[in-house]
């Protein structure tokens, strides 16, 4: 298998894979309501959550529709500090809702004392913070966020995507306070794409029962209602739901702590090696992404001729998200990604720069 360094979709493994090729079952089997009940369980872990954890048929956009559309009737406040925190934004505004935004810099960070004084200004039902935003390598400090909205708004509900983060750095849903968490399956979990999983408070379903409109492929309520009996109200993308068995176990395996010391360490690696060859991580220090790093092109490299070069060896990197094309390349340290492979990947590099 060629490491692919772009942030999603990602490598997946070869049984994880084959996993997908498993015969199909009625969904509303008890064989296939085991199945997903035992990979509910087994996220909870994950999220460091004792609450439900959805498993939708969506890419990680739909739950953050979901969100939206669930936790919030009127009043929602966006962190927006690269492109998928502008789409959660735009989601909102698309779906009716009145949207303000706090708005920082690509490849800066949302801080606490922002977020305090938009808090000052006016009342939330809800505050939606991207964790890891892909497009800039981004991490925001959550925990110091929630810490904020709980202390000075704590009936505002606290929406978190992880998209490109959870499974390879450590969130707590539930010791920070987050209500609403939420992440894809084509990133740090390393699966194919199509699902995303998202866990929800008790307090965030009490004011989703009180929302009016909230959709009915993204009703949360009426999810919940078949979750309680190990089931959707539609029909679940079943071949994800085995590759994911078999992925949690093999994640869990590993260990999670071990899995987050991996997916540091890589980071480090790589933003230490761009430092020393003259080329910056866009991130400031202190929140620089785990799983993805965006490096600023200050040597003007060509990222598709550098990209022909390494697809020529089985890897390949990203280029810029944006406005960032060519000024900035992403390379996604995440999932099945080893520091063998990063260390592959960086010699290939210098190799071309020579």
């Amino acid at each position: 298998m060629s490491p692919m360094f772009v942030p999603g979709p990602v490598d997946v493994a070869p049984e994880v894979l084959a996993a997908q090729a498993k015969p199909m079952m009625p969904h509303r089997s008890k064989d296939f309501e085991e199945i997903f009940r035992r990979t509910a369980e087994k996220a909870q872990k994950l999220f460091f959550t004792q609450y439900r954890v959805f498993q939708g048929t969506s890419s990680g956009s739909g739950m953050q529709e979901a969100g939206v559309r669930n936790f919030v009737q009127e009043q929602v406040l966006s962190c927006v500090n690269g492109a998928f925190a502008d789409r959660w934004y735009k989601c909102a505004i698309a779906n009716g809702k009145q949207a303000d935004k706090i708005e920082v810099a690509w490849g800066q960070a949302i801080t606490p004392e922002l977020l305090a004084d938009a808090l000052k200004q006016k009342t939330y039902e809800a505050v939606t913070i991207v964790h890891n935003e892909t497009s800039t390598g981004v991490e925001n400090p959550v925990k110091d966020l929630a810490k904020v909205v709980h202390e000075l708004s704590p009936d505002t509900l606290i929406l978190v995507d992880a998209v490109s983060s959870l499974g390879g750095t450590k969130i707590e849903m539930d010791a920070w306070g987050i209500d609403f968490l939420l992440t894809s399956s084509q990133k740090c979990l390393a699966l194919p794409p199509g699902l995303s999983l998202a866990a929800a408070s008790d307090r965030a379903m009490k004011k989703a029962e009180t929302v009016s409109n909230r959709g009915w492929y993204f009703d949360l309520v009426l999810m919940e209602k078949h979750r309680l009996k190990d089931s959707t109200p539609m029909t679940p993308v079943m071949p994800l739901i085995y590759a994911l068995d078999v992925q949690l176990d093999r994640i869990l395996e590993e260990g999670l702590d071990n899995r987050f010391a991996r997916h540091a360490a890589m980071a480090k690696r790589t933003q230490n090696w761009a430092i020393a060859h003259g080329m910056e991580p866009l991130a400031p220090e202190g929140y620089r992404s785990k799983t993805v790093s965006t490096i600023k092109n200050t040597k003007g490299l060509d990222i598709a001729a550098l990209n022909k070069f390494l697809q020529t060896k089985g890897m390949r990197i990203a280029n810029g998200y944006g406005d960032l094309k060519d000024k900035t390349y992403r390379i996604a340290h995440m999932g099945e990604i080893t520091m063998s492979d990063v260390d592959a990947l960086l010699a290939a590099m210098e190799e071309f720069m020579k």
